[in-house]
This record gives structure tokens, C-alpha cells and sequence, in this order.
């Protein structure tokens, strides 16, 4: 039996912001539904990936910015860089570790993701 996550709800306290945010970060917009004035979900995705993190108004409990760790996989952790600083989102240098090269940053409301190379790049 597959078990497959798909979706991984990120708690925040501005909708459009957030959704300007992860579309400034470069996940696609896949759904952006407003059901009625207490529930309005959107659904984001990363270039490539099989899972999805959705948000919005109405969809969890978790306190906003209470997410920790987040983590996605690049295969070029310097062009990830890269790509993030050009795009405007705040990196810290690359933080090359024995089990991978990773860059963070977090959401407008302080959600922590951990973008990684999972094998250490050759220094």
C-alpha cells in the first residue's frame, strides 16, 4: 500500500499575502477558493513536487508563523540560492552540513523553511 502526502497546511494571518509571498518564492497557484466569509482555501505547489501546502482562512487551527521546518529538495543548492535572492526572498550563505548543503528563510509570518541539497556540494 502507497502512502502518499500531498498536502501540508501552513497556518498564516494574511491570505494575499501569503499567496503573494509563495508565488514570489515560485510555487504555482493551484486552487484559490472562497467557499463562503469563514472558509477560503489556497492551494500552492512547488515546481516539481508531488505535495502541495495549502492556506487560508478557515482550514486549521495551528497558530500563524507556528510551522517549523518545513523542508524542500533542490539538486543545486547555489542555484537555489541564487534563484531565491534574485526573486527578493531573504537567504541566509549556503550552510553546508555532512548529510547536505542547506539555505533558509521563512514566510511573511514567520514559518520556517529549509530549502536542501542532499548530498554536500564540493567546497
Amino acid at each position: 500500500m502507497d502512502i502518499k502526502l500531498e498536502l501540508v497546511g501552513v497556518p498564516v494571518t494574511d491570505v494575499d499575502r501569503a499567496k503573494a509571498f509563495y508565488e514570489q518564492v515560485g510555487f504555482h497557484a493551484d486552487h484559490d477558493v472562497t467557499v463562503n466569509e469563514e472558509i477560503r482555501f489556497v492551494q500552492m505547489t512547488p515546481p516539481g513536487s508531488a505535495c502541495s501546502i495549502a492556506f487560508g482562512k478557515g482550514i486549521t487551527e495551528m497558530a500563524p508563523g507556528s510551522l517549523d521546518n518545513m523542508q524542500v529538495v533542490v539538486d543545486d543548492i547555489e542555484r537555489a540560492h541564487a534563484d531565491l535572492t534574485a526573486r527578493g526572498i531573504g537567504v541566509g550563505a549556503i550552510d553546508d552540513q555532512p548529510w547536505g548543503s542547506f539555505v533558509y528563510f521563512t514566510d511573511p509570518d514567520g514559518n520556517r523553511w529549509a530549502v536542501q541539497q542532499k548530498t554536500p556540494r564540493r567546497q
